[in-house]
């Protein structure tokens, strides 16, 4: 019978980087020497996803990207690249 975490047991030893939740609510946290418990859950550590910014010239009556009209920006938008949500906005 093949172990439950048998897939990422194999990707450390191959030196992935292992991270462990020790419940559904809980925060993922790396771990140098995983215990491979059954009832936890381990993961390969996440890659970051990048913010993703765009520029926007606004008036009163409309709001259009920057570039697609040559106008210069007037506000910036900062979303969260893994959630998509915004997570700042600047008047330039």
């Amino acid at each position: 019978m093949k172990h439950i975490h048998a897939d990422l047991i194999h990707a450390w030893a191959d030196g992935a980087e292992i991270e462990i939740r020790r419940s559904k609510n809980a925060p993922w946290e790396r771990t140098e020497t995983p215990k491979w418990y059954f009832e936890f859950e381990y993961r390969i550590k996440q890659e970051p996803v990048p913010d993703v910014v765009a520029h926007y010239y606004a008036t009163i009556c409309s709001v259009s990207l920057a570039s697609r009209f040559d106008r210069v920006p007037n506000l910036k938008l900062t979303f969260d690249g893994a959630a998509g949500k915004l997570k700042s906005a600047e008047v330039l």
